[in-house]
């Protein structure tokens, strides 16, 4: 009878012992039933999420120590969050309010165009974060490390830019700091775009370069002045490109803006800061701009080198209203 009741323990210990094994091989550790490893990232304890980029997806340990950064938009955000940060190219021309990344404290990663990829293994990062400019060097950052692209979609600025910070937040643990400075931003824009319909008046992007203008309308690198500011553009029809539309002094004058917004691309890369006395030349001094003081330098380390911070895009907010009358 003992000899029974024995055997009868085993067989019943062998089903559900059966049972528990089935359970834990229908799905993958770490993934829901969607199979999407990125909300893991709000699960208590969790500690690795797989992030979803223009350049695929990659797994990224939480709170990486050595992070290589070689988008100024996402330096200003970790600076801004108070993430440390390992390396920088060097070789690039930083922002001023960035200068401190110029320290030898950092290692310098190379140019934007040309990456260091010998100092970089060097450093064995835990992390590397590239943009547009890096993106046809993509899979060989990924032999060093986990490599992330992210940079701001100017078709969808806003969207893309508060996407970003997110991500930043939470692969750093900062979601409630990049929360606050999100809703700061939406309640300046809010106002801004209240003041700017409100006024009835359009504009006119240019980068000045060398004495050479580009004009940048809807969709653009610089038109969220019209998508989201809400300035009227004063040509819609403005090609949308990386280098903007050519343009002449005679087709500002024809155009005839009401606010000319003028960004300096010498003043940061190493020219000289002549986009003033470029513009304002007899052609332009016709325009209903000049005559109104409507022409407005913007600060080209904010608007050419890091678009898409949190820093950034706040001090972008302010420039506009500030100017607008």
């Amino acid at each position: 009878m003992k000899k029974l009741a024995l055997l009868f323990l085993v067989f019943v210990l062998t089903i559900v012992t059966a049972a528990c094994g089935t359970g834990s091989s229908s799905q993958p550790a770490g993934q829901t039933e969607n199979n999407t490893t990125a909300n893991n990232a709000t699960e208590p304890g969790a500690t690795e999420l797989t992030i979803k980029h223009k350049l695929g997806e990659t797994p990224v340990t939480k709170n990486p120590e050595k992070v290589v950064v070689f988008d100024f938009g996402v330096l200003d955000t970790l600076d801004k969050l108070g993430v440390e940060i390992a390396a920088v190219p060097q070789g690039g021309t930083i922002p001023i309010y960035l200068s401190k990344y110029e320290d030898s404290k950092y290692v310098n990663a190379g140019g934007l165009k040309e990456p260091d990829f010998e100092t970089i293994a060097g450093l064995n990062p835990d992390l590397i974060i590239i943009s547009d400019r890096q993106a046809d060097l993509y899979e060989e950052f990924n032999k060093i490390a986990p490599t992330i692209h992210m940079g701001v979609d100017y078709t969808r600025y806003m969207d893309s830019y508060k996407e970003n910070s997110i991500t930043l937040g939470q692969i750093f643990n900062k979601e409630a700091e990049v929360e606050a400075e999100l809703v700061k931003v939406d309640e300046a824009i809010k106002s801004l775009h209240e003041k700017a319909t409100a006024s009835g008046q359009n504009a006119l992007i240019v980068l000045a370069n060398a004495g050479n203008l580009s004009a940048y309308g809807p969709g653009s690198r610089f038109g969220l002045v019209h998508d989201v500011f809400g300035l009227k553009a004063v040509d819609e029809n403005i090609e949308v490109s990386t280098h903007g539309q050519n343009i002449s002094f005679e087709y500002i004058m024809e155009k005839d803006p009401d606010y000319l917004f003028v960004v300096d691309r010498d003043a940061v890369v190493g020219g000289d800061a002549s986009a003033k006395q470029t513009i304002e030349n007899e052609l332009i001094k016709n325009t209903k701009a000049y005559k109104n003081g409507n022409i407005v330098y913007l600060d080209p380390n904010y608007w050419y080198l890091s678009g898409g911070g949190l820093v950034s895009v706040a001090g972008m907010v302010k420039a506009i209203e500030a100017a607008i009358q």
